[in-house]
C-alpha cells in the first residue's frame, strides 16, 4: 500500500487486477482494473490479465524512438513508468504440500513478463520486486519531481534484481518440475543463490570472497553452516566457514554427545561421554598444539558450566595457557552460556547452527563447472560389516573401530584415526600414500595405541611390511577398513598372525 499511496501522490494513475486492486480502494486510493486499460476482460480463470499489447507496448515502448512513440500514441495506449509486481507464492505453494495442478496453477507467467519488460526497458521503466526498494524507489522519484533519470545507477540496479528475482523463480520452478518426474539428476541445472555476508577475504587476504545461501527448494529446512546464527566475535572469513563445516559435519555424525576439535578442516581432536566437559578435555588433550586457535564444535546444547570450561581451560602442554579458539559451534546456547563464552574474548566468533538434515545434495565447484554427488550420510548402522580374521572383536572394540570409522570419515584422505574409549587418540590425514598417515596417526596415539581401533578410509593395497603390518605390531586391537583389495587375503593373513580382528565395512570414505 506504501508505495502505491507515494506513486498516488507522485501523480501516477495506479493501474492493478483483480485482489491488489479491490485492497487499494478498500484503502481509498483511486485505481483502473487493467481491463480498463486493455479494454479486454480477464479470461482463462485469471489465466490471461496483463498478456496484453495495451500494457506490453506501454512498458516496452523506448521514450527516445519518435517510431516506437508514434505507434503507441496511434493506438491510444499510455506508456508504463513503474512496474510494481509480487509473483504468485511458487515456492510456499510447494513447500506446503500441493497436487501437481495446484503447483503448476500457481507458476506466475503475466508478472514476471510485465517485470522482464520493465528490466528490458529500464532506461524508461522501474520495475520493482523487492519490498526492500519501494522506499529508496520513491526518494528517487521525489528528488526528481516525479521522474528518475534514464542514466541513474538505480535504474541498472533495479533491472539486474528483477532479472536475477524472475531467474531465481524460474529455476524453483524448473526443479520442482523435474522433480515430479525424476530422482535422477537433472541434465540442466540453475541454482539460485543470495549473499549471506561478503567476507574479510577468501583463503588468503587478496582473494574477495563471501558465502551465500542456496535457495533452492532441495535446501529448504537442510539447515548447516551457511544458515548459522554468529552470535558474537570478528566477521567470519572464507576459511572460518570451510573449517566450522568440517567441524560441524563431524560433531554431528558422533553416536552420543561431544565435541569436536578442528584444524584446517581436519579433525584434530574428537570424544564423547556422559560428562560433556570431560569429552571436551578428552578433545583438546588428543593435540592440543594442533587445537590450539582451532575450531570447537559441540552437538549439545552449551550451558553455563560448559561455556566456563571452554573459557578457563588451560593447555595440557603447559597446564598454564588458556587455550585460544577461533569459533565455537553449537546448536544451542542457554543465555547464561551464551553470556559466560563471550566474556572469552571479543574476537571469539560463537556461531548456533541448524543441524544439517539427511539427503541432501553437494555441490562443489572443478574448474569451468561443477561436481554433484549425494552427500556421505553413511554411518554406522547404515551398512553390514564381515570379520574374516580368526580373531573376532569383542563388543568393546566393535565400539572403539566403529567410532574410529565415524572420525575417519571426516579426515582429508589418506585418512587413518586411532580411537579406543570414545576417544580419537591420533590422525594421520592427506597424506600420498596411506603407510604416512598411519604413521603420523600412531605416532599421535603413542603409549594408549595398545588394544585400541584403527580406522582407514579405504582399503590397504599391501599388508606385509604396510600399514597393516605397522599396525599389528604396534598392538592394535582391531582394525576397520572398507575392503576390496585384489590383496584382502594378505591383510587378513597377517592380522591373523598377530591375533588382531579386522572388520570390513564394504563403504568407502574418501574425502578430498
Amino acid at each position: 500500500r506504501d508505495v502505491s499511496q507515494g506513486l498516488s501522490e507522485l501523480g501516477y494513475d495506479l493501474v492493478s487486477t483483480g485482489g491488489t486492486a479491490k485492497a487499494l480502494r478498500e484503502a481509498g486510493l483511486e485505481v483502473k482494473d487493467v481491463s480498463d486499460v486493455t479494454s479486454f476482460p480477464e479470461m482463462l480463470g485469471g489465466r490471461v490479465k496483463t498478456l496484453h499489447p495495451a500494457v506490453h507496448a506501454g512498458i516496452l515502448a523506448k521514450r527516445d524512438d519518435d517510431a516506437h512513440m508514434a505507434a503507441i500514441d496511434e493506438k491510444g495506449i499510455e506508456a508504463i513508468d513503474v512496474v510494481v509486481a509480487n509473483l504468485y507464492p511458487f515456492r510456499a505453494t510447494v513447500q506446503g504440500g500441493c497436487s501437481f495442478a495446484e503447483g503448476v496453477e500457481n507458476i506466475d507467467i503475466g508478472g514476471p513478463s510485465m517485470l522482464r519488460g520493465a528490466a528490458k526497458n529500464h532506461a524508461a521503466v522501474l520495475p520493482l520486486v523487492d519490498p526492500a526498494d519501494y522506499g529508496r524507489a520513491l526518494e528517487a522519484l521525489r528528488a526528481g519531481d516525479g521522474s528518475v533519470s534514464a542514466d541513474d545507477p538505480l535504474r541498472k540496479e533495479l533491472a539486474w534484481k528483477t532479472f536475477q528475482h524472475v531467474a531465481a523463480y524460474d529455476a524453483l520452478v524448473a526443479e520442482w518440475l523435474w522433480a515430479q518426474q525424476s530422482d535422477e539428476a537433472p541434465p540442466a541445472l540453475c541454482v539460485p543463490m543470495e549473499r549471506v555476508a561478503s567476507l574479510r577475504y577468501g583463503e588468503n587476504s587478496h582473494q574477495p570472497a563471501g558465502i551465500y545461501a542456496d535457495l533452492s527448494l532441495r535446501e529448504d529446512g537442510t539447515g548447516g553452516v551457511a544458515r548459522a546464527t554468529v552470535h558474537h566475535g570478528k566477521e567470519m572469513s572464507y576459511n572460518n566457514y570451510l573449517d566450522a563445516q568440517a567441524a560441524w559435519g563431524c560433531v554431528n555424525d558422533l553416536p552420543s554427545q561431544g565435541c569436536v576439535v578442528v584444524k584446517h578442516t581436519n579433525p584434530c581432536g574428537v570424544a564423547c561421554g556422559d560428562d560433556i566437559l570431560e569429552a571436551y578435555r578428552d578433545a583438546v588433550r588428543a593435540d592440543a598444539t594442533s587445537a590450539f586457535g582451532g575450531i570447537v564444535a559441540f552437538n549439545c546444547e552449551v550451558d553455563e558450566a560448559l561455556a566456563k570450561e571452554i573459557r578457563e581451560f588451560r593447555s595440557p602442554n603447559d597446564g598454564e595457557t588458556r587455550m585460544f579458539y577461533e569459533i565455537v559451534i553449537a546448536p544451542s546456547y542457554t543465555p547464561e552460556g551464551l553470556e559466560t563464552l563471550k566474556g572469552k574474548s571479543k574476537n571469539l566468533r560463537i556461531l548456533e547452527a541448524p543441524v544439517r538434515a539427511k539427503g541432501c545434495t553437494s555441490l562443489r565447484q572443478a574448474g569451468g563447472g561443477w561436481l554433484m554427488q549425494a552427500a556421505d550420510d553413511m554411518v554406522p548402522g547404515g551398512f553390514e560389516w564381515t570379520c574374516p580374521t580368526k580373531a573376532q572383536p569383542t563388543e568393546e572394540q566393535v565400539a572403539d573401530a566403529m567410532f574410529a570409522w565415524v572420525c575417519v570419515k571426516h579426515v582429508g584422505s589418506n585418512a587413518i584415526t586411532i580411537a579406543k574409549g570414545s576417544r580419537m587418540l591420533g590422525m594421520g590425514s592427506g597424506q600420498p600414500n596411506r603407510v604416512f598417515s598411519t604413521e603420523i596417526a600412531m605416532g599421535k596415539a603413542g603409549d594408549e595405541i595398545k588394544g585400541a581401533a584403527l580406522a582407514s578410509d579405504a582399503f590397504f593395497p599391501f599388508a606385509r611390511g604396510d600399514s597393516v603390518e605397522m599396525a599389528c605390531k604396534a598392538g592394535l586391537g582391531v582394525i576397520i577398513q572398507p575392503g576390496g583389495s585384489m590383496r584382502d587375503q594378505d591383510a587378513i593373513d597377517v592380522c591373523d598372525e598377530y591375533g588382531v580382528a579386522m572388520i570390513m565395512t564394504g563403504v568407502r570414505h574418501f574425502k578430498h
